[in-house]
């Protein structure tokens, strides 16, 4: 999940300016503005995280046949849009539409982390304690495809992809994973309805629930009310050269 925040590089002007300079501090200071990601390994402690996530659910056998071809063909799918619909700008490259010190973008990324990603895995150990495999069932395809999402950001961010890119694997992962979430909140209501004896304790059904509809409500937000409204435009204008003061 992610709201695709990275560091964002100084201006053309600004990067000229310090190459020029002629004393080793002000060299030295430079470095930290380039983005460290454009420099690191084909994958990051992150995205192998993720991929090891990916392996494990899909050798499991609760993620469906559907989600691990989407999957599969949206890493081809990027590709092609980023040859011929949006290749990345050989001039200035921003690496994300926010700065880093957003405090208030940093504590929705957070919350998002929190309640698609590590409560799910909280949920999913403890149902296997509990043997609640039907609760389990309904969270893993939510998760492995939260996990795809991570990959991918890893993979678009570098020179190769186009902010839109970057933007573009958010909106259709999130997209994604309502239909997802949504078969969760009925797996998990239909466990109350059958009752608690096949799928845990009380607390158990309550918990997963709230987190399932806890999710559903977060990500149609994040989707409808922050990537589309918010992000994709924004992306858009700053890769077309219009949009460049409206970094936050």
């Amino acid at each position: 999940m992610s709201g695709g925040v990275g560091t964002i590089p100084t201006s053309p002007n600004e990067q000229i300016h310090k190459q020029n300079a002629d004393d080793s501090l002000s060299s030295s200071l430079t470095k930290p503005h380039n983005p460290p990601t454009l420099r690191r390994r084909f994958l990051s402690f992150r995205q192998l995280n993720a991929l090891a996530a990916i392996i494990v659910l899909s050798a499991s056998g609760m993620v469906p046949a559907s989600d691990v071809i989407f999957s599969f063909f949206s890493l081809i799918y990027i590709h092609f849009l980023s040859l011929f619909s949006f290749p990345p700008s050989p001039h200035h490259h921003p690496q994300s539409i926010f700065s880093d010190d957003n405090l208030l973008l940093s504590l929705y990324l957070s919350a998002g982390a929190l309640i698609g990603l590590f409560l799910p895995i909280l949920y999913i150990f403890e149902g296997v304690v509990e043997g609640d495999k039907h609760g389990i069932q309904g969270a893993a395809p939510h998760l492995f495809l939260l996990s795809c999402q991570v990959f991918m950001e890893g993979v678009t961010f570098s020179r190769r992809f186009s902010l839109p890119m970057r933007m573009f694997v958010q909106v259709m992962y999130n997209g994604r994973r309502l239909f997802t979430v949504a078969e969760w909140v009925r797996r998990e209501v239909k466990k109350v309805e059958e009752g608690e004896e096949e799928y845990g304790s009380g607390l158990r059904l309550m918990v997963g629930r709230g987190l399932a509809m806890v999710n559903m409500g977060f990500w149609m937000f994040n989707l409808f009310g922050f990537l589309l409204p918010v992000c994709l435009p924004r992306a858009l204008k700053m890769y077309y050269g219009v949009g460049e003061k409206m970094k936050v």
